[in-house]
This record gives C-alpha cells, structure tokens and sequence, in this order.
C-alpha cells in the first residue's frame, strides 16, 4: 500500500511543563497500571474502581485532547494538512494511524504534539481527584520520565504472552491477527515494562486467577 499523501508542514512547540496545585498528591497514594496492547490493564484498572480507586486513564485523555476545538487538533492539521479531519471538523483517526505507521518521523511529529496535551490533562484529572483513596493512572506508553513528572509512588505492571496477547485481541477484540502483530511488535517487550515496575501481575490465566 503507497504512503497516503499529506502536508509535510511540520509544527514543533516545546511541551508544557507539567505541574498542578500545590497539594497536588499530597497523601494519596498514587499509581500507574502499565501494560502492552492485549494484557489486561482495563481487567485491573476496572477492579481497583470496585475498591474505591479513581482511574485516570491516558487513553481516554488522549481522545480528549483532539477533539474539536483543542489546541492538539489545530496543530495536527498544521502539521499534516486538512486531510487530517474528517468531513465534521473531528480527527480522522483512521487517516492519522495509516500515516504514523508508514511514516516514523509523523509518528515523532504526532507524539510531539499530543504528548504535552495528553500529560497536562492527566495532571489537572489527577488534581480533581485528591479524595480518592486510590488514584490510579494508566499508561499504555510508560517511560521511567513519568515517575518524576506525575509523582508516581509506584508502578504496576500487568503482562501476559504475546502469543496470548493476540490470541485475545483477535477473538475479544475482533482485531486483524496481522494488525494485532504489527501493534504488539511496535511496543516495548514484557522484559522491558517489567524492568521498569515495583509490582508485577501475571494475566496469564482468568479473571478470577488475577483478582
């Protein structure tokens, strides 16, 4: 398949400093569930709200950080043309993967932009949440960075097998086995999220085994 054709102007802002209210944390404890495309974050995430825990979820912020009207969404356009957008002024998101996935430095240009974005939301919903018991961020891309900016007391790891892994995004999720492959191969290792955690927790078996 050819490269989709697209404005190659390219917008570079330095990123936001990420900060919040001066108790910003202060006495709740604070942590992330990472984990790759298929592990199971959402089974943990989902059961540590039925503990009374408030989850702050990167994905969720990273939709909402491009929708029509934000910042994010008029640098893309700047960065990538009109294409970008569909016919009701929202992000092709479709258009916007066929791009990063053929194109490494749009992927830099795209995670430029939205990086900043994305992070400031997650401080200001991390803020909101100052009673909660349990504040928990999940974060599909950590990097050892974020312990620092978001003043994490620890992060938690859910991991399965990559073969598992697929096997769940193809039957659960209706993914492309071939997608599923390409998405897991794009992220980094098992070996390399665990390195980087305080707790570990194997998904490898059913729900109950998690819990």
């Amino acid at each position: 398949m050819a490269t989709p054709r697209y404005s190659r102007r390219s917008i570079y802002r330095a990123p936001n400093r990420l900060s919040g209210p001066s108790d910003y944390g202060k006495g709740v404890p604070l942590v992330a569930v990472i984990g790759g495309i298929g592990s199971g974050k959402t089974v943990v995430t989902d059961y540590l709200v039925t503990r009374g825990a408030v989850v702050v979820d990167a994905d969720v912020a990273a939709r909402e950080v491009v929708e029509p009207g934000q910042p994010a969404l008029e640098q893309l356009r700047d960065a990538f043309g009109d294409a970008v957008l569909t016919g009701e002024g929202a992000m092709d998101r479709a258009f916007v993967a066929e791009i990063v996935f053929h194109d490494p430095s749009a992927l830099r240009r795209l995670n430029h932009i939205t990086h900043g974005a994305i992070g400031i939301e997650l401080v200001k919903q991390i803020a909101d949440a100052a009673k909660a018991p349990l504040i928990v961020v999940a974060l599909p891309l950590f990097r050892p960075i974020h312990r620092e900016l978001f003043r994490l007391d620890e992060v938690w790891c859910v991991y399965t097998e990559p073969e598992l892994a697929i096997k769940r995004l193809v039957e659960f999720r209706e993914f492309d086995e071939g997608d599923a492959r390409a998405r897991l191969a794009n992220q980094p290792t098992n070996e390399v999220r665990i390195s980087l955690s305080d707790r570990i927790f194997d998904n490898s078996g059913t729900i109950d085994d998690l819990h």
